[in-house]
């Protein structure tokens, strides 16, 4: 048995290795334009706006009059890295370092899943969550953060100071990580990554003018067409509402009548998600090795799904803290995790293989649509569930071994 467990563990890593790198390649393929992906070109957010902001910030300042600019200061390391590979051009530049932080996510996921009471389930995740998002993934700088969160949360409870600052670092590049603090038990991860945002926060606001206008261009957003609320207004257009999409604060988003009561509507969605979980974390009374990442998990699902924007390459961060999930044997995130793969899967065919179809609300795109949002839905509801079964919820007693045995042959 040891030999043959011995023999298996190998095949399962080069397994891992080859489709990792065939599908990377094949992104790189795509996002370079040796080969066309079906569907509007996803590169241009790099070579056009990122390119753009590049420009700007290389000079000393933020993107004051740009309302496309909805980012914390930090996400301008990000924009800026590409500078770092001057023999490439920027668009370039910047493909390959997603591809370098893609790699980074495997290569922590594979060491973590080949450690004791680990496994390898999280890596497969990985490996075959992002292909299935399309090149859009190699095309936006979500897969840099999301390599933050996934080393914050695999440092973990064992080194809450790596976890703290790696956490307070990540949500002053895109916000969302500071959710991986709700599962948190040790103080000192609190501490380090409050000290962590604040120290780097300061330092923007000292040395470059604008570092804290994304917050009211984030503020000015409504509601976009790929999000839960936008369904309301996919339908109404067969009905006679007479709203519009615009390209509006960077995202394609509805404009019309009621839209600012369905944008309050999913704010208020989200409050009511945030209250469930401070009310989790009141109730939990049992805090595991794998808590802190099905809390991270969880959370990071309800924003996603409650917000006013759900662009494709959210759901790069929910692959990455899935995958986090499933590297513990005893994690309970599993149904969650693969809906959240099929979710995946229909997100590229919504954008970008047809978008069109999507901004025009015909039935391909509304159908697209209810399939992607309805499995978030799902996936956050049972992912919650889990949450509290397995931390609040008393569990089962454990019957002694005679009186199973003895309810075994009483059985049969």
């Amino acid at each position: 048995m040891t030999g043959a467990r011995s023999t298996r563990f190998p095949l399962g890593v080069a397994a891992l290795l080859v489709i990792w790198g065939v599908t990377r390649l094949t992104l790189l393929l795509f996002v370079a334009k040796v080969y066309v992906f079906p569907g509007p070109d996803v590169t241009s957010d790099v070579s056009v706006i990122y390119h753009g902001w590049y420009d700007v910030l290389r000079h000393g300042s933020f993107p004051l009059r740009d309302v496309t600019w909805q980012y914390p200061p930090a996400a301008s390391l990000a924009i800026l890295a590409p500078g770092l590979l001057p023999f490439l051009d920027y668009a370039h530049a910047f493909f390959v370092l997603a591809f370098v932080a893609d790699l980074v996510v495997f290569g922590l996921l594979l060491y973590a899943g080949s450690r004791s009471g680990k496994t390898l389930r999280g890596a497969w995740v990985w490996t075959v969550g992002v292909p299935l998002l399309g090149p859009t993934v190699y095309a936006r700088y979500d897969v840099m953060v999301t390599a933050v969160a996934v080393a914050a949360l695999l440092a973990g409870s064992r080194h809450p100071r790596v976890m703290g600052m790696l956490t307070g670092f990540g949500a002053m590049v895109k916000v969302w990580p500071v959710l991986l603090l709700l599962g948190a038990v040790r103080r000192r991860a609190w501490v380090w990554a409050a000290a962590t945002a604040a120290g780097t926060g300061a330092l923007f606001w000292a040395t470059m003018p604008g570092s804290f206008a994304f917050l009211r261009f984030q503020r000015d957003r409504g509601t976009e067409v790929e999000s839960l609320g936008s369904l309301v207004f996919h339908v109404a257009r067969h009905h006679g509402w007479n709203g519009r999409v615009l390209l509006n604060y960077g995202s394609v988003e509805f404009v019309g009548p009621y839209v600012d009561l369905v944008s309050t509507a999913a704010l208020i969605l989200t409050a009511l998600a945030f209250g469930w979980l401070l009310l989790w974390r009141l109730c939990a009374k049992r805090f595991l090795s794998h808590t802190l990442a099905d809390a991270a998990f969880v959370a990071v699902l309800m924003f996603t799904t409650t917000s006013r924007v759900i662009s494709p390459q959210y759901l790069v961060w929910l692959v990455g803290i899935a995958a986090v999930c499933l590297c513990f044997r005893a994690s309970r995130m599993a149904v969650p995790a693969w809906l959240v793969l099929v979710a995946c899967f229909v997100t590229v065919l919504e954008f970008p293989v047809w978008f069109a179809d999507v901004v025009g609300s015909t039935g391909l795109g509304i159908t697209l649509l209810v399939l992607r949002n309805g499995l978030l839905v799902v996936a956050s509801v049972l992912a919650a569930r889990e949450l509290w079964r397995s931390t609040v919820s008393r569990p089962a007693p454990e019957l002694p071994a005679q009186a199973a045995r003895a309810k075994e042959t009483l059985a049969s």
